[in-house]
């Protein structure tokens, strides 16, 4: 079995080498960013190798908060801790609310937080397979790849993946169309309602035994879009 890979995004060098060390020490695979640039471009090129990131607020080009937003659209699922001198209550909700799972304010006791990070990641492991089945159709979240209502194999993008996750993770919920672009797309990118509409018949093209009479795929007219499992 591989290592499970921590990715450290800390400006700090002697704390960043502080956690490596000891997270080598409980046999983890352990990278290390030390700017939001360095951290961006490795996540991007890396996202479905890491299995939990430990990311400080305050650092150079890139505020950590900025980063969860953008670590969070290329994998949702991906397990994020702050771990930062920001204290306050509001700085707090603000990492919580971007999707981080845990939030830890230094100074820290090295024990508790390793004892977090393995509770997350044997938590997140079980809770998130890679794989989601429905009907006859199956998707892969790692692999990209799809089987469809015939029974064909398809490669998506990963935008499409991206938003097949956020369906299927929120099923029988309505996720507005805002959600979904911030979400999804970057803050420069052009993204729209017809855009999203688009992947939507896509995907009943791809998983509706019937795409003009939907029973897992809906569009909720002025609102948003809502999987129903």
């Amino acid at each position: 079995m591989q290592p499970y890979h921590i990715f450290i995004v800390e400006d700090e060098e002697s704390l960043a080498k502080a956690i490596e060390l000891n997270l080598q020490l409980e046999n983890y695979k352990v990278t290390i960013a030390k700017s939001g640039n360095q951290a961006l471009s490795f996540f991007t090129s890396n996202f479905n190798a890491i299995n939990l990131v430990l990311l400080d607020v305050m650092l150079p080009e890139i505020n950590g908060f900025d980063l969860c937003k953008e670590f969070k659209k290329l994998n949702p699922a991906v397990p994020i801790i702050f771990l930062t001198a920001k204290n306050q209550i509001a700085d707090k909700i603000e990492g919580l609310k971007l999707g981080a799972d845990d939030y830890i304010t230094k100074p820290f006791d090295l024990e508790e937080l390793l004892l977090r990070i393995s509770n997350l990641i044997k938590r997140t492991q079980k809770a998130s397979p890679p794989v989601f089945n429905f009907d006859n159709c199956s998707i892969n979240f790692d692999t990209f790849e799809i089987v469809d209502i015939s029974g064909s194999h398809s490669t998506l993008s990963k935008r499409e993946i991206g938003l097949l996750k956020l369906l299927t993770e929120n099923a029988n919920k309505v996720i507005s169309r805002d959600e979904i672009i911030e979400k999804l797309w970057d803050i420069n990118e052009n993204a729209s309602s017809r855009t999203i509409d688009n992947y939507i018949l896509n995907f009943r093209k791809y998983f509706e035994a019937n795409p003009k009479e939907p029973v897992h795929f809906h569009s909720i007219r002025g609102v948003g879009y809502k999987f129903i499992a």
